[in-house]
This record gives structure tokens, C-alpha cells and sequence, in this order.
């Protein structure tokens, strides 16, 4: 199987989604599609706001930003969308998807250049070019933000063509990251907070920059039935619980990320 698959929005997903329909008589249900490298922060969350809200059950679906909004896109049932970037919400946005007066920014993260943890091969950005680096992973750029940012970075410092034949495109950053906790790349650019839970299995070699900041919005999707609630969790997101969380996973002040 090639690693360059293409995204797409399996009917397994869209049946998944289809169960998380309300039921007459249910406890009331929220769901949340988040980024993928939110997932173990947002899992947290989620336990600790079900405690202080019993009755409401919050449902989290993890990919990766692209495919979470071609899932919104396509009609399924979600109450609040948190990609990775600005430009995937943007264009929810203008389609019309979210509700822009609920959008508000709750994280930042940075970007790193990685390898497995027993490799000393690669010290710097530039060492991708040479031998020693045969394949490169990253997020698929049209549809993973951490893609993206890398394209942004390597671009500005004229290396994205140079680098382009080694490179392995992941459907998400976590897979960009297996790959190369895994040894299956010689190096990977993933989100900090990947590199800080994987720290057994990889070495981070550098903090990329030239690239966008890397901020993480959330809003109440347009036809969320449940609005007032996807209002509160976003708010929980952005308040002390939920920021100590985030932070305990090395996500960052999003104002300090601008």
C-alpha cells in the first residue's frame, strides 16, 4: 500500500456517527471532533467535565483536522470542531459550518524535527538532505495542519523541493509519528507535545519556526442542537481546569503563540 493514500471519509465513520444520534429518553450527549494530537489531553478533559456534569455524556472523535471537517461536511452529527489551525476553520467558516460569534482559540503547540531515539545521525535540519536520511514523515499537507507548518517551514528555508522524493505522507501527525518511533523514516516533523509522549522512542532534534503560529480554535458547529452546552464545554476548554490539562501535556498559551 502506497503511504501517500489520500484522505476520505469512510461510511464506517459517517455509521459511527449516525449511533451518537440523540435517542428518546437518553442522557443528554455532546460531541466534540478534535485534532489528533489533542488526543490524549482531550481524553482527560473529557473524564474530568463528564464528573462535574453527570447526565452529560461527551463523545470525542479524534483524526486529523481535514478529515474531521470533510466529516462535518458531510452531515455528520457533531457539536463542537477543534482542528489544529486557523485555516482549517476558516473554511468551515465560510462554509457556513460553525457558529463565528462561539469561535474562540483555547491552545498552542509547537512544531519539532524528530528521529528514532537511538539514532545520532541527524543533528540539524540541513542533514535531511544528505544520505544519512532516506525517507522523511509528515502529515499530508493539504489536509494535516502539522503538514502544513512543515511545508511552511522547509519552503522558507528552500528545502521543500530538495527534500520532497524522501518524504512519507501520514493521515494524521500521530502517524507521521509511529513512523518514526517505529524506525520505519529516519525522521519525522510532529507536534512538541507528540515528541514529549513519545520521548522513549524518538529524539527531538529541533524546533522548526517559519511557519504560521500553531493555534488551536474551537467552536459550536452551526447545527449543533445543543448549543448552549458546546458553548459551556469550549468554555471549560479555555478555563483554568481545562487549560492545567492542556499545559500538563506541553500545549501552551495560545496568546503567547501570536
Amino acid at each position: 500500500m502506497s503511504f501517500r493514500c489520500r484522505l476520505a471519509v469512510p461510511a464506517a465513520i459517517l455509521l459511527f456517527f449516525a449511533a451518537l444520534l440523540p435517542h428518546p429518553g437518553a442522557a443528554e450527549e455532546l460531541v466534540v471532533s478534535a485534532a489528533a494530537s489533542l488526543t490524549s489531553a482531550l481524553t482527560d478533559i473529557r473524564k474530568a467535565y463528564e464528573a462535574e456534569h453527570p447526565g452529560l455524556t461527551v463523545f470525542v472523535n479524534f483524526a486529523a483536522s481535514g478529515q474531521l471537517l470533510q466529516q462535518i461536511e458531510a452531515g455528520a452529527p457533531v457539536d463542537v470542531f477543534a482542528p489544529a489551525d486557523q485555516v482549517t476553520m476558516d473554511r468551515a467558516a465560510k462554509s457556513g459550518l460553525i457558529d463565528p460569534a462561539t469561535r474562540a482559540d483555547f491552545t498552542a503547540n509547537d512544531l519539532m524535527l524528530t528521529v528514532p531515539a537511538d539514532d545520532q545521525g541527524v543533528t540539524c535540519l540541513e542533514d535531511l538532505a544528505g544520505p544519512k536520511v532516506g525517507k522523511l514523515a509528515l502529515g499530508e499537507p493539504d489536509a494535516v495542519p502539522a503538514g502544513s507548518y512543515t511545508k511552511q517551514a522547509l519552503d522558507k528555508r528552500g528545502l521543500w523541493e530538495t527534500l520532497s522524493p524522501k518524504m512519507v505522507y501520514g493521515l494524521s501527525v500521530k502517524q507521521a509519528l509511529d513512523y518514526v518511533a517505529l524506525g520505519e523514516v529516519d525522521a519525522a516533523f510532529v507536534y512538541a507535545t507528540d515528541a514529549r509522549m513519545a520521548q522513549k522512542r524518538v529524539r527531538a532534534v529541533a524546533v522548526m519556526t517559519d511557519h504560521a503560529p500553531i493555534v488551536y480554535p474551537a467552536a459550536v458547529v452551526a447545527a449543533c442542537p445543543r448549543k448552549e452546552a458546546a458553548k459551556a464545554f469550549i468554555d471549560y476548554l479555555r478555563g483554568p481546569k481545562g487549560q492545567a490539562v492542556l499545559a500538563s501535556y506541553g500545549f501552551r498559551d495560545p496568546g503567547a503563540a501570536k
